[in-house]
């Protein structure tokens, strides 16, 4: 049996550790996800979804417990480690796209090759224009930010996660600053990208229509796992 690409076990999350204000955010969280699959991360404000995506994108440290990315546990990794593996396994897309507005679309997808490599090769340069024109942004290469719209900004975000050919995409509210029609042609767009690549996301939203479109459900309340389902009915927007 293919291991899971993503085990928590027992993790927890505290902040202020040994200070009067200390906060258990996470309360000993076991969750497992499973190559290929688009998870959606739902919960109230609070609930500890961005805290748990930022533990699973290697950008926060775990209190306790333990952390295996494809089969190596990463918990105990030093910052060096840790760096290594996030730019080899993880893509990331954010609510705000932190584009570079200086940079074309073209160059923003190449961006982590630069920062990783300190130099862009000609394949790299290849795969970016392939993957906008997947995003429906072959016309736009040399476009800068402020020359897009916010639903072709965030194409553009989606294209640079993909960039590296990460096994695990995280997003955090990828559609939340946009209106309804750019959020569900960007949703759709995540879960082309999905069948098209196998590649395994998941999705922190607070909107009920994309959640109840996602393979799975997690739901989070004051950190802990409430429920974790396959939604009834899911359509594509």
């Amino acid at each position: 049996m293919t291991a899971p690409l993503v085990e928590l076990a027992q993790v927890r999350k505290r902040y202020n550790v040994g200070r009067p204000n200390e906060a258990e955010v996470l309360h000993g969280l076991d969750l497992t996800v499973g190559t290929g699959e688009f998870v959606a991360l739902i919960g109230p404000s609070g609930s500890g979804k961005s805290t748990l995506l930022n533990i699973l994108g290697l950008l926060e440290r775990l209190t306790s417990g333990h952390y295996r990315l494809q089969g190596e546990d990463v918990s105990a990794l030093d910052d060096t480690a840790l760096t290594l593996c996030r730019r080899r396994t993880l893509g990331f897309v954010f609510q705000f796209h932190h584009l570079l507005p200086a940079f074309t679309a073209e160059e923003n997808v190449t961006l982590p090759a630069l920062m990783r490599d300190g130099r862009v090769e000609v394949a790299e340069r290849t795969r970016a224009r392939e993957l906008l024109a997947a995003v429906g942004l072959a016309a736009a290469l040399h476009k800068r930010p402020g020359e897009l719209s916010g639903g072709m900004q965030q194409r553009v975000a989606i294209a640079r996660a993909l960039a590296h050919d990460p096994p695990l995409v995280l997003a955090d509210e990828p559609t939340g600053n946009l209106d309804r029609a750019s959020s569900d042609e960007v949703f759709a767009l995540l879960r082309r990208m999905h069948e098209e690549r196998r590649t395994t996301f998941v999705i922190v939203t607070h909107d009920p229509r994309l959640a109840a479109r996602c393979d799975r459900v997690v739901e989070l309340v004051d950190g802990r796992i409430e429920s974790d389902a396959t939604p009834p009915i899911r359509g594509h927007p």
